[in-house]
């Protein structure tokens, strides 16, 4: 009997539990910061047993700065659902590339709108293929080397290709003429920020990572907490036993969401733990 009360006591709060969070517009501020207050919550929610991580649509190379400041005690995952690396080496645990009839929808959308930038994601690098005003900003705001090539010479897996584009018009003619081609059915496809539009692998989103890093780990899907703000993070909230959007979350993201909490700039994961405090007392 005493035993089993040490085994009872030594449990902490949050062990079983598994929290994933979105990046941009969630974890970070919008000056792309990360708040002393939600620093120490993960700290917090870590040293009570639980596992915290983000799911994001970036690419390692550019996650692992991240991984230095929030250290992970879980893997995490990238590019929109397409990939699960270690938090400690930056490698990939799994991955799934999309499938060479890619290169179709590519050629089509490059002879069709020929102002609409490109950028192609492979395993370990970005490349930026067609430039636009839009395209500048981003790479601007990301930090990303300006790494640019013809998309006709690269020969790399390609994880996913992100279209960029200032005009939300041009954004849904884009939209329309993708869902057109006759290989469409072949992919998935995303918004994940208001001038960004993605074309990932098929059966590719961030809840469906969710549930397989939960399956990872031996983790109970129930047992999952998942924070976003756009329609990217829909499936992740959804799939989620717990899902939550920020105040500053699109509205699909808040009608999926079970909670919204404070918005990015008001410390949301400091918010989301202090709420998982009182919940397991």
């Amino acid at each position: 009997m005493a035993q089993y009360i040490r085994r009872v006591i030594c449990v902490k709060k949050f062990e079983g539990l598994l929290f994933c969070t979105d990046l941009d517009g969630t974890l970070f501020t919008d000056d792309k910061t990360v708040s002393k207050e939600n620093l120490d919550a993960i700290d917090y929610f870590k040293s009570e047993g639980g596992l915290f991580t983000f799911i994001t649509g970036r690419v390692p190379m550019i996650s692992k700065e991240i991984c230095d400041l929030i250290h992970p005690n879980a893997p995490y995952g990238c590019l929109n659902g397409g990939g699960i690396c270690d938090s400690k080496t930056n490698n990939y645990l799994w991955n799934r590339p999309l499938s060479n009839d890619v290169i179709d929808l590519v050629q089509m959308v490059d002879k069709e709108m020929p102002e609409m930038g490109i950028q192609y994601n492979t395993e370990a690098n970005v490349y930026f293929c067609k430039d636009n005003a839009a395209m500048v900003d981003f790479r601007k705001i990301t930090g990303l080397p300006d790494v640019s090539r013809p998309f006709e010479e690269i020969h790399e897996p390609i994880m996913k290709v992100l279209f960029v584009d200032e005009s939300m018009e041009q954004l849904e003619l884009l939209i329309e003429l993708l869902h057109r081609h006759p290989k469409a059915s072949k992919f998935d496809f995303v918004r994940s920020e208001k001038c960004l539009y993605e074309i990932l692998p098929k059966n590719i989103s961030k809840g469906i990572l969710l549930c397989k890093m939960a399956e990872m780990l031996g983790i109970d899907i129930q047992k999952t907490i998942a924070v976003g703000d756009y329609n990217n993070d829909v499936s992740m909230i959804k799939a989620a036993g717990m899902g939550f959007a920020v105040a500053n979350a699109v509205d699909e993201a808040k009608q999926a969401a079970d909670y919204i909490t404070v918005s990015n700039n008001n410390h949301a994961i400091a918010a989301i733990v202090e709420f998982l405090d009182k919940r397991f007392a």
